[in-house]
């Protein structure tokens, strides 16, 4: 499933994240990587997501969180 079809408080593990290269080394560098759990905090109603990733909280855009697939944890 897409990661923008995550529920508030839901546990997911990253598959795979289809961004161009430049943007997938940043989400990389901020510890979203294949594998990695993160917990949806919350959803904006534009599309917007924030997520905690390693303890750490980041506010991901539609255009990124449509292009990451994930598994329920």
């Amino acid at each position: 499933m897409k990661l923008n079809q995550g529920k508030i408080t839901g546990t997911y593990r990253v598959i795979q994240v289809n961004v161009q290269q430049d943007l997938k080394r940043r989400l990389e560098v901020l510890g979203m990587t294949g594998g990695t759990v993160l917990e949806v905090m919350n959803k904006k109603s534009g599309g917007t997501m924030i997520v905690k990733i390693r303890g750490t909280r980041f506010a991901l855009g539609k255009r990124i969180t449509e292009n990451v697939e994930v598994e329920a944890s």
